[in-house]
């Protein structure tokens, strides 16, 4: 029925038609969107002018540490509300894109939770923004199936499917094909809106949501502006306010100082906090930027058991756990290999050993990015955590110091490190071009996450003026210069794999561009996205 809406609400304009776009995006479902937009808007703004402030002074030298003025909410003996009995279990998550035959072999994978991804995992296009939130309308109605058209096999959701977990884009995202006052609309607005709008009465009538992923917080300011925005949503569409529970992912470093009031400002609405490991890498660069004792070596060095990472997990299981919460583990970037037995054991062996880590720490589960991996990891947690989470299992005598959040990670930056970031910065976003998310390169699950982290340690290793080790002994200074040649060497590799059609058909010359721009940069690009999305949007 129609919702009684602010006046301040302006009639959105759709400016592309792609399918399935007027079944999504109806009167009301748009109606409501601008109401988020009207209600939320100014203040969204300002919390990413606030961010970009508080970027400012940790460039001039001030370094991330506990909040004062908030210390008796981390003192404070509290607990987040209960949870429903549907989530309580969540051992084994699998996340996706929301691309349909994806989504249906997750929701079949054996996951106990599938996170239907609009954010890392889906390039946003258009059409596969629109064709995502058409998925959900199936999804919610027990629609959802695919018939592929090269081979004839149908897909469908099989009984007693993994729970669908959606989560929006960031807070920083707009989506430019919807204006509303001539401005574009807030993609995590937009994302969010027309999935509660839709499917949320439907979703708490049968206890099975709406629950969402928040990615990319950076202080309970921002969690605090979801929960109103929850307040307002759930009001409107007609839902028991705590009704909506979020998940946050714990991925910047601004937010892992403040856990505990992310908790507290969700509270009536938040179910727990995820390891989101590799968004976390990169905004450790990013955050330390301008600080050479925080330069970090090749990404493959930037492991969990160590250093700023170990702690940073370790202090999101003591606070979850303390306001009785899960305390959700990350994702392990290995994925099978077909066709090799020896490589796909080793990759198998790294995803269990990640996983033991996980449960043995205390995490109440774990993601996976391939339906393969589901058994792998479930074996694992169903061996050391017996219960259906770890709650109860209290890691209060863990003390940690700021300064153990932002302790590097130590080793070598290596010519194979550097050759292999630029590679992967721009494979992974010549198929973001190409309309993919979630890229498999070299037998590793690639997404926006980790190309962020390959372009953004370019970048930091060329501030700085790190000594590189060279293949053929020796060390060489990263430079601007030197960057140039390895991309002209990276340009020829790929004319030479891909011929000069596919180079450009592939969008390389665009991705080569960007990442160019990008790593060369005199500031750090917060988002190598945001500039993307211009020509993603222009190609679509």
């Amino acid at each position: 029925m129609p919702l009684d809406r602010p006046a301040a609400s302006l009639p959105p304009i759709v400016l592309r038609v792609v399918p399935e776009v007027e079944r999504v995006l109806t009167a009301d479902a748009l109606a409501f969107v601008a109401a988020l937009q009207a209600r939320f808007g100014q203040r969204l703004n300002a919390l990413m002018v606030g961010r970009g402030r508080r970027q400012e002074r940790i460039d001039r030298g001030a370094l991330p540490d506990y909040l004062p003025e908030t210390t008796d909410i981390r003192r404070g003996i509290w607990e987040a509300a209960p949870v429903p009995d549907v989530l309580l279990d969540r051992r084994v998550e699998i996340t996706g894109p929301v691309e349909r035959k994806m989504m249906i072999n997750a929701l079949n994978s054996g996951a106990n939770v599938f996170m239907a991804d609009f954010e890392d995992a889906t390039a946003p296009t258009f059409a596969n923004i629109i064709a995502g939130h058409a998925n959900m309308l199936d999804h919610r109605d027990g629609t959802l199936e695919h018939t592929d058209a090269k081979t004839g096999k149908s897909y469908r959701v099989a009984p007693d499917p993994a729970l669908l977990i959606m989560r929006p884009r960031g807070l920083h995202l707009h989506e430019a094909n919807v204006l509303i006052g001539g401005q574009p609309v807030s993609a995590a607005l937009f994302d969010f809106g027309l999935n509660v709008f839709h499917c949320g009465r439907a979703l708490a009538a049968t206890g099975r949501g709406p629950f969402y992923y928040l990615p990319k917080l950076e202080s309970h300011d921002e969690a605090r502006f979801w929960n109103d925005v929850f307040l307002f949503a759930q009001d409107e569409v007609g839902l028991a306010r705590g009704t909506i529970k979020a998940t946050v992912l714990i991925e910047t470093l601004p937010a892992a100082f403040e856990m505990d009031e992310i908790v507290w400002q969700l509270r009536d609405h938040i179910a727990g906090l995820n390891c989101g490991r590799w968004d976390y890498i990169f905004s450790y660069i990013k955050t330390l930027r301008n600080h050479p004792a925080h330069v970090l070596p090749d990404r493959a060095a930037v492991t969990m058991e160590r250093a700023f990472l170990a702690t940073y997990a370790a202090r999101l299981v003591k606070v979850c756990h303390r306001r009785g919460i899960h305390a959700m583990g990350g994702m392990s970037a290995a994925i099978p290999v077909k066709g090799d037995p020896a490589a796909n054991e080793a990759a198998l062996a790294r995803v269990r050993a990640d996983k033991l880590r996980e449960a043995g720490m205390g995490h109440d589960g774990t993601w996976v990015a391939h339906p393969d991996l589901v058994p792998v990891a479930r074996a694992v947690f169903d061996a050391e955590m017996p219960g259906i989470n770890q709650i109860r299992r209290q890691r209060q005598e863990w003390r940690i110091e700021p300064a153990m959040l932002l302790r590097p990670h130590e080793g070598s930056v290596t010519e194979s490190g550097v050759r292999t970031n630029l590679s992967v910065a721009i494979e992974y976003l010549a198929q973001w071009l190409s309309g993919r998310g979630a890229v498999p390169i070299d037998n590793m699950m690639e997404d926006a996450a980790t190309a962020e982290i390959s372009r953004a340690q370019l970048w930091q290793w060329r501030r700085h003026g790190v000594a590189v080790r060279l293949e053929g002994g020796g060390e060489r200074r990263m430079s601007a210069e030197w960057l140039g040649e390895l991309v002209q060497q990276e340009i020829q590799r790929l004319l030479e794999r891909l011929g000069p059609t596919g180079f450009h058909r592939g969008h390389y010359a665009s991705a080569t561009r960007i990442v160019h721009e990008a790593v060369t940069a005199e500031v750090l690009p917060d988002f190598i996205t945001l500039p993307a999305y211009d020509v993603l949007n222009a190609l679509d």
